[in-house]
């Protein structure tokens, strides 16, 4: 008869103890889950999901890769974050090219009793601002000729101050007029991913903001917004050089000018005290 084998019986409660510190570790998993790929790829999705919701402002994948090691595919991973939000009460949507958490557009109505009453713009502070929108880059002049009517400088101010419309050059013309252009900030406010998604001929027509009695002729610009200047413009600060530039060559000249009547003055001067025409006059 063979005695009976031993075998060591670990201590049940101290298991039980270990696993659960291990399931209720804040961010944590258990030590077979841990080891599992998967588990590398929820933590980045926890991550991303992290740096946009504390993020005061939509953020583009650039300044998300820069949390991630390099080669990360941050494309793939917003686009799974986004699908799993996609019926939730807030949506990961992209505005002006860049990402961040929007309230659930049917949900809307809830937060309308938490919103911020804003002033409303003026309608022509509207008009001149669509006119930007879809025509930049436009200058005053050329504002005021599509409108029909002059602008006053205090409209554009105000659309300046909202931040929606943007100073973006000069133009190549006669007193170098400045051009706006909308901004990030316009697109952020209006939810666009980009200036192009404004809506068309049809889409206006069917919101009942155009007429239907329209010439067969009219057509709605192709909104576009290029960040560089385009070849008719010229930069801000270029200006300004060039401006301090022309002030400076006209001091200048007006130095030179001061001078040169000194010195003609100084010389009529010498002429008058020749020592032949004192004796002249004592004759």
């Amino acid at each position: 008869m063979e005695p009976p084998r031993l075998s060591l019986v670990p201590n049940s409660r101290e298991d039980s103890d270990s696993a659960s510190d291990d399931a209720h570790a804040p961010g944590s998993l258990p030590r077979n889950v841990a080891a599992l790929p998967f588990a590398d790829h929820r933590e980045k999705l926890r991550i991303l999901e992290a740096l946009l919701f504390a993020a005061s402002e939509p953020l583009d994948e650039a300044k998300l890769a820069a949390n991630f090691a390099d080669g990360e595919n941050i494309a793939a991973l917003i686009e799974e974050l986004r699908a799993f939000y996609a019926g939730r009460g807030v949506n990961l949507v992209k505005v002006a090219g860049k990402w961040a958490f929007r309230t659930a557009e049917d949900l809307a109505y809830l937060l309308d009793r938490y919103a911020t009453q804003e002033k409303r713009l003026s309608k022509a502070a509207l008009e001149t601002l669509s006119i930007i929108a879809y025509h930049q880059p436009v200058t005053r002049a050329e504002i005021e000729d599509i409108r029909g009517v002059t602008t006053s400088a205090g409209t554009l101010d105000i659309l300046l101050e909202t931040g929606w419309v943007r100073l973006r050059g000069r133009r190549r013309a006669p007193g170098r007029p400045v051009t706006y252009g909308t901004s990030d900030a316009f697109l952020v406010h209006f939810g666009l991913e980009s200036i192009k998604d404004l809506p068309g001929l049809a889409e206006l027509r069917a919101s009942g903001l155009l007429d239907g009695n329209l010439p067969p002729d009219f057509t709605v610009p192709e909104p576009t917004d290029v960040a560089a200047l385009m070849p008719d413009e010229v930069p801000l600060d270029e200006i300004e050089e060039e401006e301090q530039r022309e002030a400076e060559e006209a001091d200048e000249a007006e130095e030179r000018e001061a001078e040169a009547v000194e010195a003609a003055e100084a010389e009529a001067a010498a002429e008058e005290t020749l020592p032949g025409d004192e004796d002249a006059d004592k004759s």
